[in-house]
């Protein structure tokens, strides 16, 4: 979403950095990031700016945020709940209201600067289910549009408060997306014609007060997705659902939009020749209106309305403006009320200068970039705003390219300042405000340039002279001149003695008046403020007086401007002096040349000689300041240079004693480490002692273990067999007892069943009873014999077979312990082989290392005694010649003096060529010493590398004998386990 304000565009990212929404302030020229503006916590869907263009309003979903633009600083934040959601916060045209519209259809005013509620419209019809979701406001923020999902429309009126319109839409619409009033150049800003886009994708153009189609653009097939029309009302701008943007002209849409309003003057035409009547004669005029008689109705004639006398004076062509305005009206309206009214000042000043409004010449001009005169305007006019600064810098940059004299004009910031001010969002308006000034009001104003306007400054003097000479003569005789009380309040065109409201007032007087009315300005104020000028007697209380701000009624001095109009004589009043107004010519602007061109010529090319001497300059100085870095660079590295030497040399010394320290080090971490190399012998040794006892132990808790659970087998075997044995026993005492039970049953039913056979047989049973009894005794007999030997046959088997079982079973026991014996036996074996194995592997390569190591030792030490008996007879050499070199010298120098006695004046040759001859030993005695401590470094260096590659070697075959050692330690402890299992 891009908003233009002014020449920055404020635009909003649609990603999300970190956690929060942020807007980017942008400048549109140079393309170059202003500010940042953060706060918002959700997407922004909408921009709302002032009519200032000083602050902005954002809006999400949750919230709404007041900025100063000027600041970028956030004053206000608008916090809702999160049931009742914000459906748009904007600012009401042309007003200091803003309007906030929630999505529970609740719509409140605010006060932009207290921020205190002004109203709150009523809440729509019961009858309407209407969701406001777009709304638009006319230009001058009498009537607002108010839609959503369906067919109507709402219109409320702002300045009663109510809902005075409802406007349905065809059937088609179902819900519409988009309102916005269509501008009008003569409805005064009183927007009649209302564009609405529905869901089908076509904007349809109504009026809202007769409810009639005016026209409609988008179709069903190309239908548009959004729209905006320009603010003249002259095209709109649509970007369609296939992705291409339509620009369609209003005035080919429809003639009725565009139409200028009737004539105020409507001329009567005569009636056709026809015999006249005496009743055709009667007519009835009735407040101005012409009608007549009902009863003919057969010429009937329509009648017309007329709203002014026929017999006044029509204004001249001249008068008539652009907008449906009218000069002569505006004057009257201003002499009536002193000013114009704030809401319409800049329309009618527009109207008044009649500015053409210029878009591809200004830009041209703009596109031209800022010239090289305003480049450091910041520091001549240092301006609090950034944005003032830079909308005065392009608006002079501008003026400079339409005419090269206004890159040499001193006062032209001056002048341009107070409406660069008011005009800063708008800056077409301004460049042709202020140029339209220049053409108009400073006539004759370049003409001495580059000093002051003598001749404009005579015309004001020869005014002030005829109004007031006792005020002309006061300036003179304390030598003040036109230069200093009329040219000031003309190059800053009043705005250093004004405050913004007079100088409104005044300039609406200046811009509806001739160009000599600002002449007259100047000499009005200056006979305004006689009395406070006449007690002046300084030249400095002077120029104060006519740089700052008095207190003076602007009113009486505008009263006094239109007096001096009316009574100045012709002949110096500077209308006969002074062209009539000109306004600016449509599409290009006129050309402006005058002035002295050859002084401006003569100024550019001194200008531009003196750019070339100081670019001249700058380059010798450049060239001057890189000799000197130069230098200085050389200077510096010399000085790092014989640092860096310095600490070479001491960091060589540090060098050389921390070489002695890591030689003395060295030795002690040999000592160490043989030290430790006998600990971790005798550890290991202790290791593997503890190792085999810990061994030993654990077989023989295996084997007990073994031995346990084998007797705990046999407890609980013992305990089953008693166990079945017992459950066995009591089985067959049960089955007896059921035997029993059987036999007294039996018992019981026979004797019921011999009873009542003997009752039957009574009679036979007594002969055959005894001999029944005996063969039954004996038969009972019988049986029980058999029954005993049965018993005993088989009580006889069963032992034997419980016998015979438990030999089997013990037998089993036996056999089974013996084989498990056997295997724990073999694989015993086994390991003690595989043991012995690398025990013996593990001696051979000890001993290959041990006899490696004594080689190497016989051998250094051999080298050692070598390099000892060497350095025994280099210092038996090194004595001997130090014996002799002593015994020599003394000689020499006895005989020196020996022969000093004799001779003072000669020297011996013999004595120099003997001190030289003695010197040689010296020399190659410390060559030998030099050599032999550099052997013995170079051993040192060898024997500590040996070490160094052999200590990893030693540590890696220790390692590995350990873990050797435990792996049988291992094997061994699970063995038992094997056998277990």
């Amino acid at each position: 979403m891009w908003l233009l304000t002014a020449q920055v565009i404020v635009y909003l990212l649609g990603t999300i950095k970190e956690i929060f929404m942020f807007l980017t302030c942008m400048e549109t020229v140079t393309k170059e990031l202003v500010s940042w503006m953060r706060g918002h916590e959700s997407s922004v869907f909408s921009i709302s700016v002032h009519a200032s263009g000083r602050y902005a309003i954002t809006s999400s979903s949750d919230t709404a945020q007041l900025w100063d633009l000027d600041t970028f600083q956030r004053k206000r934040k608008l916090n809702i709940l999160q049931s009742v959601g914000i459906q748009k916060v904007f600012f009401l045209p042309l007003s200091n209201t803003i309007l906030s519209c929630f999505k529970d259809n609740s719509v409140f005013a605010w006060e932009c600067d207290t921020l205190f509620c002004k109203y709150q419209l009523p809440a729509p019809p019961e009858s309407s289910s209407l969701l406001y979701k777009v709304f638009a406001v006319t230009r001058d923020g009498r009537i607002l549009a108010a839609g959503g999902k369906s067919n109507h429309v709402h219109l409320w009126c702002l300045e009663a408060k109510q809902l005075f319109r409802i406007i349905q839409m065809p059937t088609k619409v179902r819900a519409v997306r988009h309102l916005e009033f269509l501008p009008d150049s003569f409805d005064a800003g009183s927007n009649q014609v209302l564009g609405v886009l529905s869901q089908d994708g076509i904007m349809r153009f109504v009026n809202i007060q007769t409810c009639k189609l005016l026209f409609e653009i988008g179709s069903l097939d190309d239908g548009i997705t959004s729209s905006i029309i320009s603010p003249h009302g002259r095209y709109i701008a649509a970007i369609m659902e296939n992705g291409s943007l339509n620009i369609y002209s209003v005035h080919t849409l429809t003639k009725e939009i565009n139409k200028p309003p009737p004539p105020l003057v409507k001329v009567i035409e005569d009636l056709p020749k026809r015999k006249v009547s005496s009743g055709d004669l009667k007519m009835k005029v009735t407040s101005g209106r012409v009608q007549r008689p009902a009863k003919s109705r057969e010429n009937k004639i329509q009648t017309r309305i007329l709203k002014q006398d026929l017999t006044g004076n029509f204004e001249n062509k001249e008068n008539e403006l652009s907008d449906g305005l009218n000069k002569k009206r505006l004057q009257i309206l201003l002499k009536g009320y002193g000013e114009y009214p704030t809401k319409y000042r800049m329309f009618i000043w527009r109207s008044l200068l009649q500015l053409p409004e210029n878009h591809t010449a200004f830009s041209n001009l703009l596109d031209k970039g800022i010239h090289v005169a305003f480049l450091n305007l910041e520091k001549t006019y240092p301006i609090k705003s950034r944005k003032l600064l830079r909308v005065l810098q392009r608006t002079l940059s501008a003026l400079a390219h339409w005419s090269t004299i206004f890159s040499d004009t001193p006062y032209l910031p001056l002048l341009a300042f107070p409406f660069v001010k008011l005009f800063q969002n708008n800056q077409l308006i301004c460049f042709e405000v202020v140029a339209t000034l220049i053409i108009n009001w400073c006539q004759h104003w370049f003409e001495y340039f580059p000093n002051p306007p003598i001749n404009v400054l005579s015309m004001i003097e020869n005014v002030l002279a005829f109004h007031d000479k006792e005020l002309l003569q006061h300036f003179i005789d304390h030598d003040i001149t036109s230069q200093l009380y009329a040219w000031p309040l003309l190059e800053t065109v009043f705005s250093e003695v004004l405050t913004r409201e007079e100088w409104l007032k005044l300039f609406d007087n200046i811009f509806s008046n001739h160009p000599s009315f600002l002449l007259m300005t100047v000499v009005a104020y200056n006979i305004c403020s006689r009395a406070p000028l006449l007690n002046c007697d300084l030249k400095d209380d002077f120029e104060y007086f006519f740089h700052h701000r008095n207190n003076l009624d602007i009113s009486a001095v505008i009263k006094e401007v239109y007096r001096l109009m009316d009574t100045t004589p012709t002949d110096i009043h500077p209308d006969s002096m002074l062209d009539a107004f000109v306004a600016l010519t449509k599409g290009q602007y006129p050309v402006f040349n005058q002035y002295p061109k050859f002084i401006v010529d003569y100024q550019t090319q001194e200008r531009e000689r003196i750019r070339k001497d100081e670019l001249d300059y700058l380059r010798e100085r450049q060239t001057v300041e890189d000799m000197q870095a130069e230098v200085d660079q050389q200077r510096v590295e010399d000085e790092a240079w014989y640092e860096k030497q310095e600490q070479l040399r001491k960091a060589e010394e540090t060098r050389r004693e921390m070489l002695l320290q890591e030689e003395e080090k060295m030795i002690q971490q040999r000592e160490r480490l043989a030290a430790v190399k006998r600990e971790l012998k005798v550890k290991e040794m202790h290791l593997q002692e503890a190792a085999r006892r810990r061994l030993l132990q654990l077989q023989q808790e295996q084997r007990e273990m073994e031995l346990r659970r084998l007797d705990d087998e046999i407890e609980r075997k013992i305990h089953m067999r008693d166990r079945e044995i017992a459950a066995t026993a009591k089985d067959l005492e049960m089955r007896h007892l059921e035997l029993e039970s059987q036999k007294r049953l039996y018992e019981k039913n026979l004797t019921r069943n011999q009873e009542a056979v003997a009752k039957e047989m009574r009679e036979d049973a007594d002969a055959c009873r005894r001999k029944a009894d005996l063969e039954e005794h004996m038969f009972h007999r019988l049986i029980g014999m058999d029954q005993t030997q049965n018993q005993k046959t088989q009580k006889l088997i069963e032992e034997n077979l419980a016998k015979a079982e438990q030999a089997c079973l013990n037998t089993d026991w036996h056999i089974q312990a013996l084989h498990k014996q056997r295997c724990h036996d073999l694989h015993r074996n086994e390991c003690y082989q595989e043991m012995a194995k690398l025990l013996r592997k593990n001696r051979r390569k000890e001993i290959e290392i041990l006899n490696a190591m004594r080689e190497r030792e016989a051998e250094k030490r051999e080298e050692a005694e070598e390099k000892d008996l060497h350095l025994k007879s280099e210092k038996k050499a090194s004595a001997l010649s130090e014996a002799s070199r002593k015994w020599f010298l003394e000689k020499e120098i006895n005989d020196a003096l020996h022969a000093q006695h004799a001779c003072n004046k000669v020297v011996p040759r013999c004595y120099t060529e003997r001190v030289a001859s003695s010197c040689l030993p010296r020399n190659s005695e410390l060559n030998g010493i030099s050599a032999v401590e550099s052997s013995t470094q170079s051993s040192l260096n060898q024997r500590k590398a040996y070490w160094d590659s052999m200590e990893p070697d030693l540590m890696a075959r220790v390692r590995n004998l350990r873990q050797r050692l435990a792996t049988q330690a291992r094997n061994r402890c699970q063995t038992p386990h094997l056998l277990a299992t």
